[in-house]
C-alpha cells in the first residue's frame, strides 16, 4: 500500500484545506472528516487508486454534510434556557492572543524577531544577540523600541497579555 501512503504524503494538506473550508473554518471537524475519509479509502485502495484524488473530494463533500445533517437533528435550546457557564472560558485569552500576533505581524521583521525571542521563547538578550548575530546593544534598543510600537497598536492591552 505504498501508494496509498504516497498519496496521503502528497495530498493531505490540500485535502484539509479543502475539508477545512467544507467545515466552515472548523479544524477539528475537518481533522476528523478528514480522518474518516482517508480511512474509508485505505479500504477501498485498490478500486479507487486509478483517480483518489476525485474520490476523496466528493467523500470530503458528503462528509460535511452528513456533519451538518447529523447536527441539524439534535434539537436546539432558545438562548433563554440556557445554563450560565459556572467559570469563564478561554475566550479573551484567544482574542489576546490573535491582537499580538496582528500587532507583532505589523512590526519590521528585525523588530518582531527580536520580541518573539525574547518573551515568546524566553531568550536572555545575549542568547538573543547570538541566535541573530548581532550585538547585545542592537537586542536591547529592538527591544525597546518594538514594545513601544506594540503599545501604540495595542494600547494597554499589552501590558496585561500572557
Amino acid at each position: 500500500m505504498q501508494d496509498f501512503e504516497d498519496f496521503v504524503a502528497l495530498r493531505s494538506q490540500a485535502l484539509l484545506r479543502t475539508a477545512y473550508l467544507l467545515c466552515g473554518g472548523d479544524k477539528s471537524a475537518a481533522e476528523d472528516i478528514l480522518q474518516d475519509v482517508l480511512m474509508g479509502m485505505y479500504g477501498k485502495w485498490r478500486r479507487i487508486r486509478t483517480s483518489p484524488e476525485a474520490y476523496a473530494r466528493a467523500a470530503l463533500a458528503n462528509a460535511a454534510a452528513n456533519r451538518w445533517r447529523r447536527r441539524s437533528r439534535k434539537p436546539e435550546a432558545p438562548m433563554e434556557h440556557a445554563e450560565t457557564p459556572l467559570a469563564g472560558g478561554h475566550e479573551q485569552q484567544v482574542v489576546d492572543a490573535d491582537s499580538v500576533v496582528r500587532a507583532l505581524a505589523q512590526l519590521p521583521s528585525r523588530m518582531r524577531v527580536v520580541l518573539v525571542l525574547r518573551y515568546f521563547d524566553d531568550l536572555t538578550e545575549a542568547d538573543t544577540a547570538r541566535a541573530l548575530g548581532c550585538g547585545v546593544g542592537t537586542v536591547k534598543s529592538q527591544t525597546s523600541r518594538g514594545l513601544a510600537r506594540l503599545r501604540e497598536l495595542m494600547g494597554e492591552q499589552v501590558l496585561t497579555w500572557s
